[in-house]
């Protein structure tokens, strides 16, 4: 068999990830620029120039850990208080990464998986483990090149302008990623009456432990933390997921007139 198809496939198969990413990141790249502004105000409060908190949202892809490092630049704290609280706000991007390589395949290079474990945010994680079969990296790719650089002017341009503007629009473009967040769960309940009990399970659940006497006290990351892996352990126990990973390969290789043993040889080939 000739290398070239192969090639030919991997190349559009990767370029089609980062297109549709690209495409997936504006919506998300459009809430961030709206919520950006929020934390521009925190950070001009404290300090911090538009630059400064521009650079610190392109290495900080979270904005509970922005907010709690430039509480400490305001307190002027040390730096190591300040790396021991982003990593308590940020616990909760380990277990999606975990979720997220349970999701590739098992033959990608090492680098992929420091560099997707780099751009995870809520969001982009979201819209990366919907994706049917492997994920391709590319796709995740896409979606953070738009996605981050929005964040980052979002905070730049709220360190700038965000004081001059009224108290309630500020508040108003916070909602913004309540929306988005919405955008991402409905289409998958309205496939799945699993998905859609989960998703009512965990609004009750989170409500739940926001006003119980013993978990309410803990921070809000910790209690992220502890439903994501109270919740997920439970859902994968009582509704085991079977899911053919080839899905969209086989679509492609498909449309290059491969059929049967020839395919799944030219699959592997490919991964």
């Amino acid at each position: 068999m000739s290398d070239t198809p192969c090639y030919n496939l991997k190349e559009k198969d990767n370029r089609r990830a980062l297109v549709e990413g690209m495409r997936d990141g504006i919506p998300i790249g459009l809430g961030y620029l709206a919520v950006g502004f929020s934390l521009g105000i925190a950070a001009r409060d404290a300090g911090v120039s538009p630059g400064q908190n521009a650079l610190m949202s392109l290495l900080c892809n979270a904005s509970a850990g922005q907010f709690a490092g430039l509480t400490l630049i305001a307190a002027a704290g040390s730096y190591l208080g300040m790396a021991i609280i982003t990593f308590i706000a940020n616990a909760r991007y380990m277990l999606m990464s975990c979720a997220l390589s349970q999701r590739l395949n098992p033959n990608i290079a090492w680098w992929h998986r420091f560099l997707l474990a780099m751009g995870i945010t809520d969001e982009i994680f979201a819209v990366t483990i919907s994706r049917p079969g492997y994920i391709n990296p590319n796709h995740a790719y896409g979606a953070f090149i738009i996605a981050s650089p929005m964040w980052a002017m979002g905070n730049a341009l709220g360190c700038i302008a965000g004081n001059i503007m009224p108290a309630r629009l500020v508040s108003a473009l916070s909602v913004a990623l309540f929306g988005m967040f919405l955008a991402v769960i409905i289409p998958k309940a309205r496939e799945s009456k699993v998905i859609a009990g989960l998703i009512a399970i965990c609004f009750a659940a989170s409500y739940g432990a926001a006003h119980l006497p013993l978990i309410s006290k803990l921070s809000g990351g910790t209690r992220v933390i502890i439903l994501t892996i109270v919740l997920a352990s439970g859902a994968a126990i009582l509704f085991p997921h079977s899911e053919d990973i080839s899905t969209e390969s086989e679509a492609l290789l498909e449309a290059e007139g491969l059929p049967g043993v020839e395919k799944n040889a030219h699959y592997k080939e490919v991964e």
